[in-house]
């Protein structure tokens, strides 16, 4: 090997140790902070039944997600809304009670905040003329994710809950009663 390759090599290496930190730091995307997930209060549910779908958000270890309720006008909320296909009704969505909390950007102003794992529940009505099997609900959650140093731009993540429908209320059967309390 001649010198000339030599040099180039150990500037390879020290160019890589230099930048191993960087990647190991890198800012992850809003839709990586938080991992939503659905579950419905009734599977199967039957015709004219009411139900509720919960979409849980987990949200990752030293970020938080805006409340729905903001503390301040600059603040994004958290929204859940989904476009229902023939057959259903909605009712107005129950988000929860945000903690009011203080973070290196805000200092003096506390900011209404969801953190670890927080369950939005959106009311269904499952009309007579609802069809029968399983049927797709496609909800979109918009949020903005921040750390104690860094807010990242707000993201509006798609999820999709099954609504499973039988014609008679004595096949119905309660289900995931952990979110349903």
């Amino acid at each position: 090997m001649n010198r000339r390759s030599t040099l180039f090599g150990l500037w390879g290496v020290a160019l890589m140790l230099l930048l191993e930190p960087m990647a190991g730091s890198q800012t992850p995307s809003g839709k990586d902070v938080v991992a939503p997930e659905t579950y419905a209060s009734e599977d199967p549910v039957a015709r004219g039944m009411s139900m509720q779908v919960a979409i849980v958000m987990k949200i990752r270890s030293g970020f938080h997600v805006n409340a729905r309720e903001v503390t301040q006008d600059y603040l994004i909320p958290t929204d859940l809304r989904v476009e229902l296909p023939a057959g259903f009704k909605m009712g107005k969505v129950d988000y929860p009670k945000g903690t009011l909390q203080t973070f290196a950007f805000s200092k003096d102003k506390k900011l209404n905040v969801y953190t670890d794992t927080v369950v939005i529940k959106m009311p269904l009505t499952v009309l007579a003329s609802a069809p029968l099997g399983a049927q797709h609900l496609p909800f979109k959650l918009h949020f903005q994710a921040c750390s104690n140093e860094i807010c990242l731009p707000p993201v509006t993540k798609d999820v999709d809950a099954t609504i499973n429908i039988v014609a008679s209320p004595s096949g119905a059967k309660s289900a995931n009663a952990q979110y349903f309390k």
